[in-house]
């Protein structure tokens, strides 16, 4: 780690660029709506680097993209309210995207509604870190790309649904976006939480990721107790005392 930032800039020119670079890209059906938190939710999605990204750290966290009630509304990696809010005490006004599906729209720190991922991984953070500095003294959340992808019906698309090309083209974006992410951050291990992250985490290191089964509530093994298989996933990755 030795050499690595102390501070939060790096992280805040890299999501910028990659703000960018993704916002130039277009997508054919079945994506209707994009959605880009580093835009519209700049103001929370940089105070978030900005009081928790500073330093090398020791395990990073990479979810894949924004769900639409946690990063979405927040800016935030698994931003879910309460915990951006109560949690991580985030702050910041927060607009909207230039096109908005009416049965999915940004409402920001007011949304009602709660993402049930962030709820769980940021609740099996704070079990074990009451205060949160002493998680991101060794860790760091973030996701691997920061667009949100709707059908015409309002469903979510995750990146691996797109068109081949298209996809192609975002994940060239986002791979390099790691890449300079990993030189900064620097760290030991990376979790990738859900296979596809993992799998690109790997793509661009060139080493392996552990493999955090993803909180969603679509996956049966989420809904039979996450925290408990979050625990042991990390720990068969040689990594303890991060989650509670």
């Amino acid at each position: 780690m030795k050499g690595a930032p102390v501070t939060a800039e790096p992280l805040l020119k890299i999501h910028e660029e990659l703000r960018d670079e993704v916002d130039a890209l277009r997508f054919s059906a079945p994506v209707a709506f994009v959605y880009d938190p580093l835009e519209y939710a700049w103001p929370i999605a940089r105070a978030y680097l900005e009081r928790y990204g500073s330093g090398p750290k020791e395990v990073l966290f990479l979810g894949m993209n924004p769900g639409p009630f946690g990063m979405a509304q927040t800016g935030v990696p698994f931003g879910q309210i309460d915990a951006v809010k109560r949690y991580l005490a985030l702050d910041g006004k927060v607009g909207q995207p230039k096109a908005m599906h009416p049965k999915k729209p940004v409402l920001g720190l007011s949304c009602a509604r709660s993402e049930v991922s962030g709820q769980r991984l940021w609740s099996a953070i704070e079990a074990r870190h009451p205060q949160p500095g002493t998680f991101f003294e060794r860790a760091l959340v973030l996701n691997y790309c920061p667009l949100l992808f709707l059908d015409a019906g309002g469903a979510n698309l995750t990146p691996d649904k797109l068109v081949k090309a298209e996809r192609a083209a975002l994940e060239a974006v986002c791979d390099r976006a790691l890449g300079r992410i990993v030189a900064a951050v620097a760290p030991a291990v990376i979790v990738g939480i859900g296979h596809y992250a993992a799998k690109r985490a790997s793509q661009v290191t060139g080493r392996a990721a552990v493999v955090l089964p993803h909180p969603s509530p679509a996956s049966p093994l989420a809904n039979r107790g996450w925290s408990e298989a979050a625990r042991r996933a990390l720990e068969d990755g040689g990594v303890t005392g991060l989650l509670g």
